[in-house]
């Protein structure tokens, strides 16, 4: 197993660091208060080969593993950027890997490792089911070399800088299958086309700047090769990417986590107040010190889930318990960090607000906290399904 000390992680580590180092924190904050997209920071990750780490070399990428690609994330977070800019790359593409064709891997794959092509999106959530996926209302249906499909998306991130989208949709009707699971089609969108012909956006501004869309589909018509994998096995199929979602965000948040005990440390260090430094106060240091111990104890149940994920093993407990671990010990960090460091918490220059509003976000996406204890419960515990 994987260690964050190894060799070959620590270069990932200090070529990230290196590459950070161009885009510091008077970039990020800028970006934060023109809600902007940091396009530079995209392409230099890109031009670098980071965002390309997780494709085969036959196809123009690293081929490395799910280990490697979460260190990638950790240390944009770590270095006080926001990976969650890139990570749809990351991520977005394991559906494409694992059930693509030949052809649509050949045809793909060098693209998004050039950067010529972008795969920034994943189309699954819509607004009456939220996480409960296998009841979408989105269609598609087949008519002759098409697919025809109608339905309505939400909270579908970075389409305006995506050439292509990952999209989930049922094919087969709801009461025509023997499991609620069963029916549902992955496709591989190309935005340039559908935008305008059949596929209408709409943005939802929201307090992370994190870019989010709402998505109209009116008789959208996606040619049949944009097929991913079998008909009706799409929810399968999905769950393969979700497990290396969450084992991604979790590295993000433990990035966070280690930002913000850092920054907190350093300012406690730093900062006199009666005479003394707060840090050597008790009630100070001890939220601190906290906050680092379940860090730490987050990222080995990541190591864990990586290494299950690129052994070919079923990850989704240790994904889970990863994604959830690493969520609450950043968000813990994050209320440590701004209570050290008072009203200058408050302050933009400092970074700190930015950075709490960002890591809040992973108490509810990709995946609630409360989802991950019903998964755990269920799947682990035994206990009966509560929905």
């Amino acid at each position: 197993m994987h260690t964050y000390d190894s060799d070959d992680l620590t270069a990932i580590r200090e070529g990230v660091r290196a590459l950070c180092a161009e885009f510091d924190a008077s970039y990020w904050r800028k970006i934060d208060e023109e809600k902007g997209f940091p396009e530079a920071f995209v392409k230099a990750m890109t031009d670098a080969g980071w965002l390309s780490a997780m494709i085969p070399e036959a196809y123009g990428g690293s081929g490395l593993g799910l280990a490697e690609a979460s260190v990638i994330l950790e240390e944009v977070n770590a270095c006080g950027g926001n990976s969650g800019t890139v990570h749809g790359q990351m991520y977005n593409m394991f559906t494409l890997l694992r059930h693509g064709s030949e052809e649509q891997k050949r045809h793909y794959l060098p693209k998004l490792a050039s950067g010529e092509l972008r795969l920034q999106s994943m189309g699954v959530t819509e607004p009456t089911t939220g996480t409960d996926t296998t009841k979408i209302k989105t269609t598609a249906v087949r008519q002759g070399d098409t697919y025809v499909i109608n339905g309505q998306k939400v909270w579908i991130s970075r389409i305006q800088h995506s050439d292509l989208m990952i999209l989930l949709a049922r094919t087969t009707p709801l009461p025509e299958v023997k499991k609620k699971s069963e029916g549902m089609s992955i496709f591989l969108v190309d935005l340039r086309e559908a935008i305008g012909n059949g596929l209408t956006v709409q943005p939802i501004a929201n307090m992370v700047n994190h870019e989010t869309n709402e998505l109209f589909f009116d008789n959208l018509e996606l040619p049949a090769s944009s097929l991913i994998g079998e008909e009706g096995k799409g929810f399968r199929y999905i769950l393969d990417g979700l497990n290396a979602e969450r084992t991604l965000i979790a590295a993000e948040c433990i990035g966070d986590g280690r930002w913000f005990v850092e920054k907190a440390s350093a300012y406690a260090r730093d900062r006199v107040v009666f005479g003394r430094p707060i840090g050597q106060n008790q009630g100070v240091q001890f939220p601190i010190a906290e906050a680092h111990i379940e860090i730490e104890a987050a990222d080995l149940m990541r190591w864990r889930a990586c290494a299950e994920y690129d052994s070919g093993q079923n990850a989704g407990a240790s994904a889970n318990m990863a994604k959830y671990l690493a969520a609450k010990a950043s968000w813990e960090a994050a209320n440590a960090c701004l209570q050290t460091h008072g009203g200058f918490g408050f302050a933009c220059e400092y970074d700190v607000e930015r950075k709490f509003r960002e890591t809040r976000l992973y108490q509810v996406a990709p995946i609630s906290t409360n989802l991950i204890l019903s998964y755990v419960a269920e799947h682990l515990l035994e206990l009966p399904r509560s929905f």
